[in-house]
């Protein structure tokens, strides 16, 4: 029997529907399977934040904090090792532990909200002497007052210093150079002279970050174009006075020896 022309249209248009049917399956396998390989492919997101295995978290703090010029809080440090929160703060207060025990000369602190090392207080004597080994403990009045003039001054030569505080320098000078607390900083551009400034040493012993924090003293000293002009004033040539003429020697009179005027004898002692 043979099929019309109608039911060979509805078998073509149900076999299309099967092909599309298998296609669109097999294409939904393929990305499922895709997927899965990509996401096998990947690495786990927690594993790549740990860069620190577990079992290094101790030694990977005391690196840090090894390092750190400033108190660490945990979670600074949590976020630098890839661990949790809490494991820091537990592995930190071990440590501390740990040193204490062990008697270091060093201890872990917690300060501040933060983690810093710090030398023990019974060793301060010690790291006292390494410190100021060789320099003096403190300054004299006159290194104190140099100081202050290149602090307020800066740049400024050696000169300056000397015409503001009224005597030499040179010697003072140098022992601030030595300690690190002042610096060359170019020379003069009329006269050739060494130029001075304080170093960033300085701001950090006397607790500033800037110049700008130092307490308003500048107005107190005197305007380097005033000592100027009076150094040059000192320094011009007194005219000699005039020559008055030579009075005429008053005649010699003689006195008797007991009448009471003209010069005893002896300084003073009498004749007898």
């Amino acid at each position: 029997m043979s099929e019309t022309p109608s039911e060979t249209a509805d078998d073509q248009v149900v076999d299309e529907q099967v092909v599309d049917e298998q296609v669109v399956d097999e294409q939904v396998v393929d990305e499922q399977v895709t997927d899965q390989q990509v996401a096998d492919e990947q690495p786990d997101a927690d594993v790549e934040t740990l860069a620190v295995a577990v079992a290094d978290l101790r030694p990977a703090l005391e690196a840090i904090l090894m390092v750190a010029d400033q108190a660490l809080d945990k979670v600074q440090l949590a976020s630098v090792v890839g661990h949790p929160v809490e494991a820091v703060d537990e592995a930190l207060r071990a440590l501390a532990a740990e040193y204490t025990e062990q008697g270091r000369g060093f201890e872990l602190r917690s300060v501040a909200g933060g983690w810093r090392f710090y030398t023990r207080d019974e060793f301060a004597g010690v790291v006292e002497s390494f410190v100021l080994e060789g320099q003096q403990a403190r300054l004299t009045q006159a290194a104190l007052e140099t100081l202050a003039v290149v602090a307020y001054k800066q740049p400024v030569s050696r000169a300056r210093v000397s015409a503001v505080r009224g005597v030499s320098v040179d010697g003072v000078m140098r022992t601030l150079l030595t300690r690190g607390l002042v610096e060359e900083a170019g020379q003069d551009a009329e006269t050739g002279a060494n130029l001075y400034r304080t170093t960033t040493y300085f701001l950090d012993r006397i607790g500033i970050t800037s110049l700008d924090e130092l307490p308003e003293l500048a107005p107190y000293l005197p305007d380097m174009e005033d000592l100027e002009d009076e150094l040059t004033q000192m320094a011009a040539p007194t005219p000699e006075p005039a020559a008055e003429p030579a009075a005429e020697a008053p005649a010699a009179v003689h006195h008797a020896p007991h009448s009471g005027q003209g010069t005893e004898p002896d300084g003073g002692t009498e004749v007898s």
